[in-house]
């Protein structure tokens, strides 16, 4: 259930922070530092949801490894493919980021 909480509320962030980054150009608007503030905010709220993923998927791993030496095999394959989709996921946002800093230039 948390998992989902924290799913939901990080995409609601990531996309009200991209409607701010896509909003027309006013008068009085910030121009392109609100959208690079917004953009530095995504990226930095994605490297840390990636880093924390990363680091429950570790503890999760040495503790199975810990409970079940026999199976640790299993478990370093599992814990490498998660690892991985875990990081591009980061890299997802690291690029859609690098999309609205090039779109508001």
């Amino acid at each position: 259930m948390r998992k989902i909480i924290l799913t939901a509320l990080n995409t609601l962030m990531l996309v009200s922070i991209a409607a701010v980054a896509f909003a027309a150009d006013g008068g009085v608007s910030g121009g392109f530092g609100l959208a690079a503030a917004g953009i530095a905010l995504g990226i930095g709220v994605a490297a840390a949801g990636g880093s924390v993923g990363q680091g429950n998927a570790i503890k999760a791993a040495c503790e199975g490894t810990a409970r079940n030496p026999d199976a640790s095999g299993k478990i370093s394959q599992s814990l490498i493919l998660g690892l991985a989709f875990i990081e591009s996921l980061v890299i997802y946002a690291l690029l859609v980021a690098l999309i609205l800093l090039f779109v508001k230039m």
